[in-house]
């Protein structure tokens, strides 16, 4: 390790909470990767754009590699849509190169700045899951540098199973260095929004499973701090690729510049906000024709937005319930959130489909709901009652999200985690890959 540049670090992910002290890799390209493993003292993780929102790319007292300088889009096939390039690339970049030829990706997250990288080791779903499922069903292989200091590319084909475990694998399966994913033709830049308020929770599941049928993409708003009749209340979004474009804008962003004060964000707060959030659609809805990058990426035109908790950070948890007891679930999590006044003002239900791809890959059918809450007396014990509620539903919770879900419940949710451990055990018997996440969810048998 003398020979490479490295850096002492303190690091947290997107919710700024925890935080991990690390020796820091960043190599400038593939060759530089491998000199990172031979003589480490302790174990390795990658890390991204940091928009895990936990400790998943967190590796105290280890090593990180830097991978957001691996940039680099190889070659595109535009007969096929399949891109083959480097995982420092991030979903904004691809926007930029391709929208404009017509390609997007068939599924993103919630926002553009995280890395290709990340989309796979959390197969990350959006908000067409129902008909296009998670991203690690549109990767052809993945080229992975194991423990071993091997470079190996595996797919379906191709060591399925090692495959399978890196699709939403939590990065534990080796460090990504390469991959292919399909991209799908896109009639234009642009979609057809359909906004309308909902009155309260059994309205939206009621409309949310509508538009399972209905719709291309589907994502609702709620109201976290409604109480009583108005529990659940919230605005539903549907809309559809347009085959008419819309003038392309520069990106813009606001910006947050300090941290906000504790005292800030609370429940009179937020809950003023959500008033106005909730008013700003007709009480008879709208119809807009907007970009898809705003459409997809509303958040993305805040900078720093996550300041907005202040700097003891937030936590978000996500979970998926199936759709028998979503019913039940949703609305004995809304009720606890209400109670404990938590102020949550980034609150989304949406519906997801079938099973995901990897072993460890959270979407499954059923209804996920999704809060922010700031760090403060008090959160953990609310986390920990919503992994009870979770778990008596059947449900699982998200782990690219998570930062209190315990070992015990990780075990139950997630019925391939022997496998998944099996596959660790073989190519890396020295622990060489780890985080503070494995560590805590004890990933690893």
């Amino acid at each position: 390790m003398a020979s490479l540049r490295t850096k002492k670090l303190s690091l947290s992910g997107w919710g700024r909470y925890p935080h991990a002290d690390t020796l820091a890799f960043r190599p400038e390209r593939r060759p530089d990767v491998p000199a990172c493993l031979p003589g480490l003292d302790g174990s390795v993780i990658a890390r991204g754009a940091g928009r895990s929102y936990g400790d998943q790319a967190l590796n105290g007292g280890g090593t990180t590699i830097l991978t957001e300088r691996l940039d680099r889009m190889i070659s595109f096939d535009p007969e096929t849509g399949r891109l083959v390039t480097e995982p420092g690339v991030t979903f904004a970049s691809l926007l930029d190169v391709f929208l404009p030829r017509g390609y997007l990706t068939p599924v993103s997250p919630g926002t553009s700045y995280a890395t290709l990288g990340g989309a796979i080791a959390n197969d990350v779903h959006g908000k067409n899951h129902d008909r296009m499922g998670s991203f690690g069903d549109y990767v052809a292989w993945v080229e992975l540098l194991l423990p071993s200091g091997e470079t190996k590319r595996v797919s379906e084909q191709e060591d399925a199973a090692l495959f399978r475990a890196t699709i939403g694998g939590a990065g534990l399966t080796g460090i990504i260095t390469c991959l292919a994913v399909d991209l799908m033709r896109v009639p234009s830049n642009a979609v057809d929004l359909t906004e309308r308020r909902v009155a309260d929770l059994d309205q939206f599941i009621a409309l949310l499973a509508e538009a399972r049928t209905n719709s291309t993409y589907s994502v609702g708003w709620i109201d976290a701090l409604a109480k009583g009749r108005e529990l659940g209340r919230g605005i539903l979004e549907t809309a559809e690729l347009s085959a008419t474009p819309i003038a392309a804008k520069p990106r813009r962003q606001l910006g947050v510049p300090f941290n906000f004060p504790r005292m800030a964000l609370n429940s009179l707060s937020v809950r003023a906000f959500n008033q106005l959030y909730y008013n700003r659609v007709p009480a008879a809805g709208r119809q807009r024709h907007t970009g898809i990058a705003e459409f997809l990426y509303p958040l993305d035109a805040i900078a720093n937005w996550n300041k907005i908790y202040g700097k003891p950070g937030f936590s978000q948890f996500q979970c998926v319930l199936p759709d028998a007891t979503a019913p039940v679930g949703l609305r004995k999590m809304l009720e606890a959130v209400s109670a404990a006044g938590a102020a949550s003002f980034l609150a989304v239900l949406k519906t997801l489909g079938r099973q995901g791809r990897g072993m460890l890959s959270f979407p499954m059918p059923g209804f996920t709901l999704a809060l922010d809450f700031p760090r403060r007396r008090g959160t953990d014990a609310l986390l920990a009652e919503l992994e009870r509620l979770t778990l008596e539903s059947g449900g699982r919770i998200y782990i690219a999200k998570d930062s209190a879900l315990s070992a015990d419940g990780m075990a139950e949710m997630y019925p391939e985690l022997s496998a998944f451990r099996m596959v660790l055990s073989e190519i890396d018997p020295n622990r060489q890959i780890g985080s503070d996440q494995a560590r805590r969810l004890r990933l690893r048998a």
